[in-house]
């Protein structure tokens, strides 16, 4: 009752706000119990606050509001954010906390201010809900708001549509109550499984991080035994090493003795060789019978696989060492490069020491091979002579000294001889070249001279033919024999004044034709060097007397005008001399002058014109 006679003490002190707010109520036409009245201590305070905004901004038009001033808030940010780090430099070390905690933390923050927002404004939404029905149910408010209304009747039809548009609201009320409980019951599942998902990822990271400090320990351990065996396998490479070198020694070793007693069995042979023919027949007959002796001794069943098992093993004994000296190297590469660029180059060098040594004893083979004049029977196998002591012929020096120098005196007049015998061979084979290069020479001279004859043959032919129809077109009897002599003669005499002026004197006295050939002769020289001149000097030369011409034309230009200016001096001279006769009567003339004709010039009179100052230029 407190609150309904407040509020109609206050209606009627503020009646035109009531009033107001009256008409604003049934223009919105609300229909149902909801209604949103505000209370009057709100909307006094509302009243006083945009009176107190009014008065700020009629004082200060231009003044930002605090809520929305950008800088302001930029600097609390600023303020806030040094008073956090200075915070943070005064806290100790068990109190501090990572970036990802931290983030963490502001994320709690902001949620827990989140929550404790949302919590308020649910408190004032629920107090306000109560606040509104206890409103509503009060009668006082409804007769405070209904006093001054008119009532108007309505028909059946508009409350019908009044209750049907009232059922419509509640209905779409309840629906999204429905569903706004329907979305809450979502949000608290949601919640639920995030929160149980939280609980599987901080489990998954607490196995993750017991797998990586187990992961930590393998590695750990594994580093160990990794040193271990590291350990372990160089003392295994070292020793390995060791042992190579020791068999590299013993091979070396193995293989200078071999090397040796191949250099000493090949010295063995190049002097039974060299030994005398009976001595040797006769160390052949007492070691064969000496194997006779030993083959009556020994059983002829175990004969054959002993000997053949000593000759294999002595085989094998041979042609051990150099595989295992190549084993041994691929040992060594497998174990280490180093060692195996050693040994290969160790290899390399006890190869070239043995295809020395081989070089030598094929010089040996060959000194012996030339020394021994007479065939001489197989030497004693390899096989025979390891159980045999070495017997020699050569008992001093001196003797293969002896033998030595008659070799080489025998060796000096062969070749001796076979140095005269190339000379005389280098000798023979000069005079062959010589002489078949001359006859060569002389073969291409006579072909040339054929072929000229022959050229000289036709050209000859042609000219008898040509001088045969010559006479017979002389002596066909168009010609009288006077005539034609007083034509060769005319023709002789213009012969020989070419003759003269481009040879010289005819003291020969030759014929007609043997000067035509001779003017010929020298036209064709004069042709050929005309060819050889460069064509540089021909266009001088051909410049030079273009001008001489011109000069001379111009000269001759010069004394016909003069000749011609003589005569009409002589005409003009005349005419004034003689006497004057005076005309009477008048002067006679044409009835009508005739067209006057224009003569034709004739084109080939220019070609004539220029043939006879080329026969003038040429023959005078």
């Amino acid at each position: 009752m407190s609150v309904v006679s407040f509020a109609r003490s206050d209606t009627s002190l503020n009646a035109e706000s009531s009033e107001a707010t009256y008409r604003e109520r049934l223009t919105s036409r609300q229909v149902g119990d909801v209604f949103t009245i505000p209370s009057v201590q709100s909307g006094e305070s509302k009243l006083a606050s945009s009176r107190a905004t009014d008065f700020q901004l009629d004082k200060n038009p231009f003044k930002i509001p605090s809520d929305i001033d950008i800088f302001l808030l930029r600097d609390r940010q600023k303020e806030k954010a040094r008073a956090e780090r200075e915070r943070r430099k005064t806290l100790k070390v068990h109190e501090k906390m990572t970036c990802s905690t931290l983030q963490g933390a502001k994320q709690s923050g902001f949620k827990k201010e989140i929550q404790m927002e949302e919590e308020a404004e649910d408190k004032e939404l629920a107090a306000e809900a109560e606040r509104l029905k206890a409103l509503r149910e009060s009668i006082s408010w409804k007769i405070a708001v209904t006093k001054d209304q008119v009532v108007e009747r309505e028909t059946m039809h508009d409350y019908i549509n009044q209750k049907r548009q009232m059922f419509l609201l509640q209905y779409a009320v309840t629906v999204k109550k429905d569903e706004i409980q329907k979305l809450e019951n979502l949000a608290i599942e949601e919640e639920a499984k995030l929160e149980r998902a939280e609980e599987d990822l901080e489990k998954d990271a607490a196995m993750f991080d017991e797998f990586l400090k187990e992961n930590d320990r393998n590695s750990a351990q594994a580093l160990k035994i990794a040193e271990k065996e590291t350990k372990a396998k160089l003392e295994k490479i070292i020793e390995i090493r060791e042992l190579t070198a020791q068999m590299m020694n013993i091979q070396s070793e193995i293989a200078r003795f071999e090397d040796t007693m191949q250099e000493y069995v090949v010295f063995k042979d190049f002097l039974f060789q060299l030994s005398p023919k009976e001595w040797r027949e006769e160390y052949e007959r007492k070691r064969m019978k000496d194997k006779e002796k030993t083959v009556k001794i020994v059983p002829d069943k175990d004969f054959a696989p002993s000997k053949s098992r000593d000759w294999q093993q002595r085989r094998k004994s041979r042609s051990l060492p150099k595989h295992s000296s190549f084993d041994l190297s691929g040992i060594d590469l497998s174990s280490s490069r180093t060692q195996s660029q050693v040994f290969a180059r160790k290899d390399s060098l006890r190869l070239s020491q043995v295809s020395s040594r081989q070089n030598l004893r094929s010089q040996l083979g060959k000194r012996s091979s030339i020394a021994g004049d007479r065939e001489t029977p197989e030497t004693p196998s390899d096989d025979d002579d390891d159980d045999e002591e070495p017997v020699l012929y050569f008992t001093d020096p001196h003797q293969l000294l002896n033998l030595f120098t008659e070799l080489e005196e025998q060796n000096l007049s062969l070749i001796q001889n076979s140095q005269e015998t190339e000379e005389t061979l280098d000798e023979l084979r000069h005079t062959l070249a010589n002489t078949r290069n001359k006859m060569d020479r002389e073969i291409e001279q006579l072909k040339q001279l054929t072929v000229t004859l022959q050229a000289n043959i036709v050209k000859e032919e042609e000219t008898a033919a040509d001088l045969e129809l010559k006479s017979r077109v002389f002596s066909f009897g168009e010609y009288k024999a006077d005539v034609q002599d007083k034509m060769l003669v005319s023709l002789h005499r213009k012969v020989l004044e070419v003759y003269r002026r481009c040879i010289g004197e005819n003291e020969a006295n030759l014929g007609t034709l043997q000067m035509l050939t001779v003017i010929e002769h020298q036209l064709d020289d004069l042709l050929e060097c005309l060819e050889r001149i460069p064509p540089a000097k021909i266009e001088q030369a051909e410049k030079a007397k273009e001008k001489e011409r011109r000069m001379r034309m111009r000269e001759e230009k010069i004394r016909q005008q003069r000749l011609l200016q003589e005569e009409r001096l002589q005409r003009a001279l005349a005419r004034a001399q003689a006497d004057v006769k005076r005309k009477s009567g008048r002067r006679l003339v044409f009835r009508s002058e005739p067209p006057a004709y224009k003569e034709k010039e004739d084109e080939d009179q220019g070609l004539i014109d220029k043939e006879k100052e080329e026969l003038l230029y040429y023959f005078t």
